[in-house]
């Protein structure tokens, strides 16, 4: 699609260029939204000379807003057009020196009647990957170039995608190679064995691989449903109710690590969303915390309206994240300890779940966390219309599963 546009743009200028074709063969008018200093208008030469230029003007609004950076080179050398994204590039600034140097030298190269294309990047910030593009533009009448035009295409978006698919690929298959893996060598010394107790004890472990490889494709499942918008359903979901449902689905966690879940929530507080992804995303939360919490700590669920919208707030004792590591946690796959994830059996695609649910409902989630101490995952989610009755706000509560009332 990119590359049909840079089509219509060098169409389109070079339609121009005919159309305005100055007295003198070096030299090539463009009207610009940044006209250059070397610029002139070329006199009128016949009664259809009024049509033509508002055919031209027209012609070079479009070039002017096309996705495109587009810049013209006269004969000499001079820039004599840029529209208004080439002219980002203009300014004095490090990167922006180089592709300007870059587009200077490949109009160079088309002077001389030869195509050429370049890739800069630019290590930012912001990063970003460009593509340039010179052709020459001959006019009737002419042997050789009056002059050539330049194409900035910027590439970070599909670069950055590419890269992220990548990856993506990379992971997963990595990480369904490993317990599929581990499920044959198992079954293989399985059958081979009489020894009851190292039957048993190989079982457990089968057992073990078998819900880490269904417990990631079941991530990876619902992954895609979330990022695909399927299954999305908008209504009321009481607050109160998405913290018992997602404390439910925790529970064998909790008390397996013998962690306390300590709840203070607003009985009249709802968010409009999706039930069920709702309570996949604050599981998500709860479940990391407990993970990553010491055996008889606690983890915190804090509900309260802020504005127009609700938050809901997961606060844990832990061992917190590495200040290097919280621009990636939301990441596909990231995980601070890799040993610790797999040994709690985690997949590195909870917070990702999160990110794209608490996304596709409007809202946002961030964490905070201090090593040492612990961290605080924060949902902000857009609330309705609290009910006609109840209190604003009820008393906190303690669950403790696995170990003795707080």
């Amino acid at each position: 699609m990119i590359w049909f546009l840079a089509g219509l743009a060098l169409g389109v200028l070079a339609t121009y260029v005919v159309a305005r074709r100055p007295a003198g063969p070096d030299h090539v008018a463009i009207v610009s939204s940044t006209p250059e200093p070397a610029t002139e208008e070329a006199a009128d030469t016949g009664p259809q000379r009024p049509a033509v230029d508002a055919e031209a003007q027209r012609l070079a609004a479009v070039v002017r807003v096309l996705p495109i950076g587009v810049v013209i080179v006269n004969r000499d050398g001079a820039v004599t057009y840029r529209n208004d994204l080439a002219a980002g590039f203009a300014s004095g600034r490090h990167g922006d020196a180089i592709v300007d140097g870059r587009v200077r030298a490949l109009a160079a190269v088309a002077l001389r009647g030869r195509a050429g294309e370049d890739a800069v990047d630019l290590y930012g910030p912001p990063r970003q990957a460009l593509e340039l593009r010179a052709s020459p533009i001959v006019e009737p009448g002419d042997d050789r170039p009056t002059s050539a035009v330049v194409l900035i295409v910027d590439r970070t978006e599909e670069h950055r995608t590419e890269v992220v698919r990548r990856d993506f690929v990379a992971n997963v298959s990595h990480e369904l190679r490993t317990p599929v893996g581990a499920i044959g060598v198992l079954a293989e010394t399985l059958v081979s064995s009489d020894d009851p107790e190292v039957v048993d004890r190989l079982a457990g472990r089968l057992h073990r691989e078998a819900l880490r490889l269904g417990s990631t494709i079941e991530d990876l499942l619902t992954l895609s449903s979330i990022e695909g918008g399927e299954g999305v359903a908008t209504a009321p979901v009481p607050v109160a109710t998405l913290i018992e449902a997602a404390l439910d689905r925790v529970q064998p966690a909790a008390e397996a690590r013998r962690v306390s879940i300590e709840t203070s929530s607003a009985d009249r507080l709802a968010i409009l969303g999706d039930h069920r992804q709702l309570v996949s995303a604050l599981a998500n939360l709860v479940e990391n915390a407990i993970k990553y919490s010491e055996p008889d700590a606690s983890v915190q669920i804090v509900a309260e309206r802020v504005d127009t919208l609700v938050e809901v707030r997961v606060i844990d004792t832990g061992r917190g994240i590495p200040e290097r590591d919280l621009e990636r946690i939301f990441e596909r796959f990231y995980r601070v300890d890799a040993a610790r994830s797999r040994e709690t059996g985690g997949t590195g695609l909870g917070l990702s779940i999160v990110r794209n649910i608490v996304h596709g409902h409007g809202g946002e989630v961030d964490v905070t966390s201090i090593e040492g101490e612990g961290s605080q995952f924060t949902m902000r989610l857009p609330s309705v219309a609290p009910s006609a009755s109840g209190d604003d706000a009820s008393p906190a509560e303690t669950i403790t599963v696995g170990g003795e009332t707080a």
